[in-house]
């Protein structure tokens, strides 16, 4: 196989091929390391390209039988590998235990290859770092892959492998999905597992899950992923059937939620606003019921809870330095970072109950206004992806912290309300804007409703198929 056929795959066609014997898990492994070399130095997407990634492999088993994958240096974790968090202050760092993502994801026969790259700590709209400096959109190089799991999103968009590893706190898959193009699905809460130490983080905000480019490869990593393991807090229903099966099913008469109007501070360009439009449109044709809704938040609530919620991790970050022998100041995290560590060390424990209550009431009245739905129909992001100089950035030492985070959500406002509520919401590239950029559509699925998903999701890729559309810089090309 060469290059240039093998970027033309889904993860799920590569695994058939070696299934029927026409190519070797080994042979797809080389072809990552050859895309990874000819369009890395270009994107700066991937941080590390493991130099025993030839050589070490499992037995050939699993829906993804011999595919090369990639883990976001941020959250999920394989013994013994680099993990950074995009963070001075953890150079260096190797946690002694594999997350179970990554042991379902080895069982599953996928090939972990190397890392990608992630602002620190995840907390920003862009991947860029001090660390690992700044990753470009494969689709125009000026232009953020936006973030957190920007490295992943850029590298799938790029051809380095046909799926990653992701993880969506706030929107850090959607948001990268919609600004390359690609399938972005953060899961309910409790679908997918962060154990065996990170089981409720966050308030239960973050889901691990992967960037891919269909929804046959979104529904067979649902399959992969899926289930709960002792001590997780959230347990939910678990699906009729598997999720490649939804891929046969009927999807059935839908009621349809179409948000139409902005739901932060950023107004929507015209040409996200025509994808939501033209997706409602065709979703009526096809003879859901739709109708439009208004914002079910107040914007200005929600980042007042965000801001006390990042103020939550500076005692465990602490924790953390000292365990490594580090010492957290300006030369070892970024600037804003700081910022939120030094406001956390000196918040009151009042601030718990607070920003709890905020949560819950945001929760009841986000599940209030759009209980009579099966679905929603959003923006994923309010614009298309944006150049690098306009996103405000955690190196900037001029920036508050309140400031900061008003910025940094602001165009964002569809998509971390469910990390909130705990719905699940995926991303699908179903439309470009006229300089030839992604614009990614969210469709937002009733709570422990993947099923729902997945069957819309195949009924608009079969409708607007868009996995002809390249970016301008893709391995075998060159």
């Amino acid at each position: 196989m060469r290059l240039s056929e093998y970027v033309k795959y889904d993860a799920t066609g590569l695994a058939t091929l070696v299934n029927a014997g026409e190519v070797t898990s080994a042979e797809l492994t080389r072809l990552a390391r050859q895309a990874f070399d000819e369009i890395n130095p270009r994107i700066n997407a991937v941080i590390e390209f493991y130099e025993d990634a030839e050589t070490v492999f499992g037995e050939d088993s699993g829906l993804f039988n011999g595919v090369p994958f990639l883990r976001k240096d941020l959250g999920a974790s394989e013994a013994g590998r680099l993990q950074e968090r995009g963070s001075r202050l953890f150079k260096g760092y190797r946690p002694e235990s594999d997350s179970f993502f990554f042991s379902r994801a080895r069982n599953a026969g996928l090939r972990t290859v190397g890392r990608t790259t992630v602002p620190e700590f995840g907390r920003s709209g862009t991947s860029e770092s001090i660390l690992n400096g700044n990753t470009r959109n494969p689709w125009d190089l000026e232009r953020s892959a936006s973030g957190s799991s920007g490295g992943a999103a850029a590298a799938v968009a790029a051809g380095i492998t046909p799926i990653a590893h992701g993880s969506d706190g706030g929107g850090s898959i959607r948001g990268p999905a919609a600004w390359c193009g690609l399938v972005g699905l953060a899961p309910s809460r409790g679908r997918v597992s962060s154990g065996p130490d990170k089981q409720d983080a966050n308030f239960g905000f973050g889901r691990s899950f992967v960037l891919c480019r269909s929804a046959r490869d979104m529904a067979a990593a649902l399959d992969v992923f899926s289930g709960s393991h002792p001590g997780d807090p959230f347990i939910i229903v678990q699906p009729h059937r598997s999720y490649v099966e939804e891929l046969l099913q009927p999807t059935g008469t839908l009621r349809v939620g179409v948000a139409r109007t902005k739901w932060d501070k950023l107004d929507l360009e015209p040409e996200v606003l025509q994808a939501v439009e033209s997706t409602a449109s065709l979703l009526e044709e096809m003879g859901h019921q739709v109708e439009e809704i208004e914002p079910p938040f107040k914007f200005e609530e929600f980042t007042k809870a965000i801001f006390g919620y990042y103020s939550f991790g500076a005692p465990s970050l602490e924790t953390a330095a000292k365990a490594i022998g580090r010492t957290i100041n300006l030369d070892t995290l970024e600037p804003v970072n700081l910022k939120f560590f030094q406001r956390g060390r000196s918040n009151p424990l009042s601030i718990w109950d607070e920003v709890d209550e905020a949560i819950r009431q945001m929760r009841f009245q986000v599940g209030q206004a759009i209980r009579a739905f099966d679905i929603l129909v959003t923006p994923a992001r309010s614009t298309v992806a944006q150049p690098h100089d306009n996103i405000c950035k955690l190196s900037d030492s001029t920036i508050s912290i309140e400031e900061y985070t008003e910025r940094n959500y602001s165009g964002w406002g569809h998509l971390p309300i469910w990390n909130v509520t705990g719905h699940p919401a995926v991303s699908l590239p179903l439309a470009q804007s006229a300089q030839g950029l992604p614009i990614g559509v969210q469709i937002v699925g009733r709570f422990g409703d993947e099923a729902t998903l997945v069957r819309i999701a195949r009924d608009l890729e079969e409708a607007r198929p868009w996995r002809h559309r390249q970016p301008k810089v893709r391995a075998g090309n060159c």
